[in-house]
């Protein structure tokens, strides 16, 4: 039987983020990758940036495969307490909005563009074709 594994709060795992000693959470699992910086495909610095946070969309996205997780269980140093991780941020704000929380004259621009670039579009269009 395998032993029970040990569970890390958030905050516990937070604090191996640097060069020499770096551990990451994935699919509720937390991993020290510490040794295998320099061997990473992908180079040390993604996963130096996937620190201080559930690094499961990160893995995810990088198009891991089957034979990556098998190997990562030699990493495995437990489980992260999921009422721990701080919560997600929503980005799902338009363009626009952004804009025009940050400066008005910007905002005007946006508008501006929005305007004219579709008869930049047709005009260049049509000096094309002819």
């Amino acid at each position: 039987m395998a032993s029970e594994q040990k569970t890390f709060r958030f905050d516990e795992v937070s604090k191996h983020n640097e060069y020499d000693d770096i551990w990451l959470i994935v699919s509720g699992k937390v991993y020290d990758v510490s040794n295998f910086l320099l061997e990473h495909p992908g180079g040390a610095e993604a996963m130096i940036a996937a620190t201080n946070k559930d690094a499961t969309g990160d893995f995810e996205e990088a198009g891991h495969k089957d034979e990556t997780r098998e190997m990562m269980q030699k990493f495995c140093v437990g489980k992260i307490d999921e009422s721990t991780l701080p919560s997600r941020r929503r980005h799902n704000v338009s363009t626009t909005n952004k804009i025009s929380s940050l400066d008005p004259t910007r905002e005007l621009m946006v508008k501006i563009l929005k305007f004219l670039v579709p008869f930049m579009v047709l005009g260049l269009t049509f000096t094309v074709l002819q």
